[in-house]
């Protein structure tokens, strides 16, 4: 009835993101914590379907928190991976029409990496940071993801994401979750970010029905 969901492959090796982002730490990412969202999301989905056909009665409210909260997890790491480069090809500053747009609506780069660092940086106990852009007003926004339940903002499309749960640095930078963000910018995929938004320019205006 519903498809299942598989975890996509890096586009880089385990050591690529080096010293920035140690071997150990990718593959634990990649090999557990990222495939755990995709088993339990397709956990959630055979529960839903035997609920369905009434093979079987689940809790729905928990089967629906598993679900979003697997999902969730799922899609955020499916973007996170692409969003970095190995080293030597990711980092400095985007261009073109991102780079206009980051200007236009922070200021400056400089202004957007300051926010969006902060923004990393305090969110409250594990999630992400976002840089979306709202199809509504055609702008970019800096958003905090507590854990991924709640995914996006309705409508809001991700460009950029950083992971600040522990399991993305512990290993390497233990609890200085401040430096393990600085150093994430040497790895940033702007052609990656770049790609992502020309998507969403030049999908429909928005799916949201006002």
């Amino acid at each position: 009835m519903f498809k299942r969901y598989e975890l996509p492959p890096l586009p880089y090796a385990y050591n690529a993101l080096e010293p920035y982002i140690i071997e150990e730490i990718m593959k634990l990412h990649h090999t557990k914590h990222h495939n755990s969202y995709v088993v339990g999301a397709n956990a959630a989905l055979e529960k839903i379907e035997k609920h369905l056909k009434g093979e079987a009665q689940v809790d729905v409210r928990a089967v629906m928190r598993d679900f979003s909260f697997n999902y969730g997890g799922h899609i955020m790491h499916t973007i996170f991976w692409p969003n970095m480069a190995p080293h030597g090809k990711g980092g400095g500053r985007p261009g073109g029409r991102l780079e206009d747009l980051i200007a236009k609506n922070f200021g400056s780069f400089e202004a957007f990496k300051s926010l969006f660092s902060q923004a990393a940086k305090t969110v409250e106990g594990v999630g992400w940071a976002v840089l979306g852009y709202d199809p509504l007003t055609e702008e970019l926004r800096i958003l905090q993801v507590e854990k991924h339940n709640l995914l996006m903002t309705a409508g809001m499309v991700p460009l950029l994401v950083i992971d600040v749960w522990e399991h993305a640095y512990y290993l390497q930078y233990k609890n200085d979750r401040g430096s393990y963000v600085d150093n994430w910018w040497n790895v940033v995929n702007w052609g990656d970010v770049e790609a992502r938004l020309e998507k969403a320019l030049n999908a429909s205006r928005s799916l949201i029905i006002l």
